[in-house]
């Protein structure tokens, strides 16, 4: 288990999607979170306490959680630094970086010396089955991408508390390290062996006999060159009811890839729709959730309204404006299917 409250560390970052881990707890366990920890030189905050290691520890803080991403989730000097002082004043470790720590002597040998402990939220089940592709009980949704970090994981945790304010059974179902640190469980997916990508989305979403939906946190993009193997698998996996479809307006190109521009979203949704029907032909979709953080409000709203009308699909800024627009058409198309197969 992983010792709570935490520190949220963001270090000297200064891209604001290389801290959605850190951003991300903030949001949606704020209970949990007694502070952050950034460098002078780090113009980002989550309008925590700013506490050092010591006077976080003094505070009740028991993991320091280094919630940031870089390409190829490496470890750079300052942070393997500033985790070793994090463990001598009294943290543990949680992180969700592809290095992990359990490889890094230095760390390892501090751990060793204080008593404290290491956490690679990156570190998949070594049981993890092949998929099979084969009909499983339950309603499952799934977030897809025009492209990373667009919201599929703040979407679904939405969409999450939503259903539930309705006295509707639904749960949250893990795929990256922030969403597992939130949910205390999951599968990190981008960690996973590429043959057993489906089968661990398989393993986390079983047969449900309980009337109720597994919400399930996407990953990547079907248009993201360096990504679309994960997303691919995650479809198969899955073998969603439906699909809700995330995009970031205004980003000027694929995250990581200036060379790359962004897809439609009409172009994303029918992809994802034609892979998903390998594993569910019935499979629809039921809303577009845009991440309008950078927006003005009219902005942002204008956007949906135009989203709308491109997919004649509920858009909306789940975060932002509410999950309701998409709650309502899930439970309206799924309702009338219930309807029509009983008849």
């Amino acid at each position: 288990m992983i010792k709570t409250p935490y520190l949220l560390y963001l270090g000297s970052a200064t891209d604001e999607l290389s801290i959605k881990t850190s951003r991300g707890l903030a949001m949606f366990r704020p209970d949990g979170c007694v502070g952050e920890f950034r460098h002078d030189d780090c113009p980002l905050t989550l309008g925590l306490p700013r506490l050092g290691f010591s006077d976080a520890a003094k505070a009740g803080a028991k993991t320091l959680v280094l919630g940031v991403a870089n390409a190829g989730g490496r470890m750079g000097a300052e942070l393997i630094a500033d985790a070793a002082a994090a463990m001598e004043a009294g943290l543990d470790l949680a992180s969700g970086l592809h290095s992990r720590l359990k490889a890094e002597p230095m760390l390892v040998e501090t751990a060793q010396r204080t008593g404290r402990t290491l956490h690679d939220i990156r570190d998949p089940r070594p049981d993890l089955p092949i998929g099979t592709g084969l009909r499983r009980a339950g309603k499952r949704l799934l977030t897809v991408g025009t492209d990373c970090s667009v919201g599929k994981m703040v979407t679904t945790l939405c969409l999450e508390q939503e259903m539930r304010r309705r006295g509707v059974r639904a749960d949250f179902r893990a795929t990256g390290q922030t969403g597992i640190l939130i949910a205390g469980s999951g599968v990190p997916l981008d960690a996973v062996i590429a043959d057993f990508i489906s089968g661990a989305i398989e393993q986390l979403s079983p047969d449900r006999h309980d009337g109720g939906w597994d919400l399930i946190e996407g990953q990547g993009s079907l248009f993201h060159p360096s990504f679309a193997g994960v997303s691919t698998g995650l479809l198969h996996g899955s073998q969603p009811d439906a699909l809700v479809l995330c995009h970031e307006p205004n980003r000027p190109h694929m995250r990581g890839l200036p060379h790359y521009s962004l897809p439609s979203i009409a172009d994303t949704l029918a992809e994802n729709l034609r892979v998903a029907r390998l594993t569910n032909a019935d499979v629809q979709a039921v809303g577009v959730a845009l991440n309008t953080s950078k927006m003005e409000e009219r902005a942002a709203r204008q956007a949906c309204d135009a989203a709308s009308d491109e997919t004649n699909l509920p858009c909306t800024d789940p975060f932002r404006f509410g999950a309701g627009p998409i709650a309502d058409r899930l439970q309206a198309v799924f309702t009338e299917a219930a309807h029509a197969s009983i008849a």
